[in-house]
């Protein structure tokens, strides 16, 4: 990348975000035991294969149990259901995230809706997204929040600024679009939404300041999309074709980085951006849902 374009790198965003966490459950552990997440997935190797390597490994270094729930890929809603009732059930567990897209046939929502709005740490239930809307939920979706890390740590602004989110997912786009129109600290932003079905993104895009991209798509942002001296926060992640990578794939975001060189003013890298610090947020979920259990019902 050339030297007009800044890179907003995860590593030390996310590395800041463990140390308090880290430092918070060494001192809340004393007359407890620590926080237990369990990471609940169908079947290996999938999608989330890296995601869930990076959240044992993580949740080992900031002193969080992690428990790797793995049932066969043709697993059943029902069965799936009743394995997080028993983790609903089981208070040794703090935190509880099933990795998802899911097989197809497996209803999603009507598992993660089994959990409490304090265990689902991922923010996805039905009662956590109701609560978003309102302004109040236990738990906000990793991502979303680490959309917001980032633009904290780099001093981007977001009160009075326009911001478009591309994606309407209900556990990415949507759940961001709603933390950034918030009021509040890290809110108050005017945002446009748009998605795979809409037409003319450069019309759309125009006057944003800073584009949140989400939508998986690869190459979809170049200079003949987004404004000149925008913001680019990259939450794509997709593998596309490489000869000259070891595996002949490689991981690519939504933006186009050599297009975009010199043209924005800064842009998360894929990988090495919003990736680190959505891990380093999950964990923090736990954190503040082991203190939400120990508090007791409000």
């Amino acid at each position: 990348m050339g030297t007009l374009t800044r890179q907003l790198y995860g590593k030390p965003v996310g590395e800041a975000l463990l140390d308090e966490v880290r430092s918070q459950i060494r001192h809340g552990s004393g007359s407890r035991p620590p926080p237990v997440l369990a990471s609940v997935h169908l079947g290996s190797g999938g999608p989330f294969a890296f995601y869930l390597k990076q959240q044992e490994r993580t949740a080992t270094a900031v002193g969080v149990g992690f428990r790797d729930v793995s049932l066969p890929e043709e697993t059943s809603t029902a069965r799936l259901r009743e394995q997080i009732q028993e983790l609903e059930g089981d208070r040794s567990v703090h935190a509880v995230l099933v990795q998802h897209p899911l097989p197809k046939g497996v209803d999603f929502r009507a598992v993660v809706d089994e959990l409490s709005p304090e265990k689902d740490v991922d923010g996805v239930g039905s009662v956590n997204l109701g609560g978003l809307v309102e302004g109040r939920p236990a738990h906000a979706p990793a991502v979303a929040l680490a959309v917001l890390q980032i633009l904290r740590h780099y001093s981007i602004a977001t009160r009075g600024h326009r911001f478009a989110v591309i994606g309407r997912s209900p556990t990415v786009g949507l759940p961001l679009a709603l933390l950034l129109s918030a009021r509040g600290e890290s809110g108050d932003a005017t945002v446009t939404v748009a998605h795979s079905r809409t037409p003319n993104l450069v019309q759309v895009l125009a006057g944003n300041e800073v584009i949140v991209s989400c939508a998986g798509i690869p190459g979809l942002l170049t200079r003949d999309v987004v404004p000149k001296g925008a913001v680019v926060i990259d939450v794509g992640l997709s593998s596309v074709a490489d000869p000259s990578a070891p595996s002949h794939v490689r991981a690519a975001g939504d933006a186009d980085p050599v297009s975009l060189d010199g043209w924005v003013d800064a842009i998360t890298p894929v990988p090495g951006g919003v990736g680190p610090v959505t891990v380093a947020q999950l964990m923090r979920n736990v954190l503040d849902a082991w203190n939400m259990q120990a508090a007791g019902p409000s």
